[in-house]
């Protein structure tokens, strides 16, 4: 049985990528989650904004592809990819049901042992970032989010949002682009003041 090539932006392969020859069975599952928990649960509050509405989108997540491990399918992706697919949907459901764009958590959060000066200077780029990120539109925050917070490959991008992988690669340049050039307005702003 040969394994299929990795594309060139796909990481080396994760424990549960490697032990996962066909249905996800309980052990491969919990590591799953012990991989990727966090990941997802990132993901989520930066769509949301909400970290109560957050864990509850990252369980049903979880619930979801625990429910149709059986049906997974290695040729239509991982099980990482899968797991995205199904915590973008169970958010995208909870925007629909509050109705309204997502907010953003204040993060002033200094991390002991440095110096205050640097720990200042990360509380304002992560700011930056986030500020730049909610000009976003909703499409294009979405794609970015899946990229860094699911570290999903191009292809995996497409499979989760139901592209082709030369349209995920696009848009996914196209939105980086727009938040970069949001992150420079946001200095240029904080220059002048």
């Amino acid at each position: 049985m040969s394994r299929p090539v990795p594309s060139s932006d796909a990481q080396a392969p994760s424990t549960i990528a490697r032990a996962w020859p066909g249905a996800l069975d309980g052990e491969a599952f919990e590591t799953l989650f012990r991989e990727c928990g966090a990941d997802v649960h990132g993901y989520a509050i930066s769509l949301l904004g909400d970290r109560s509405a957050a864990e509850d989108v990252t369980a049903l997540a979880f619930e979801r592809l625990y429910r149709s491990r059986a049906r997974l399918d290695r040729r239509r992706g991982t099980p990482r990819a899968w797991l995205f697919a199904i915590a973008r949907n169970a958010a995208l459901d909870e925007l629909r049901r509050q109705r309204r764009e997502p907010r953003y958590e204040r993060e002033d959060q200094l991390v002991a042992g440095r110096d205050c000066a640097e720990a200042l200077e990360d509380v304002e780029r992560r700011a930056t970032v986030r500020d730049a990120l909610a000009e976003l539109p909703p499409r294009e925050r979405e794609i970015v989010l899946l990229k860094f917070h699911g570290q999903l490959s191009n292809s995996e991008l497409a499979r989760a949002l139901g592209i082709s992988e030369s349209n995920a690669g696009t848009r996914l340049h196209r939105a980086l682009t727009r938040l970069r050039e949001g992150c420079l307005r946001s200095e240029r702003r904080e220059e002048i003041a």
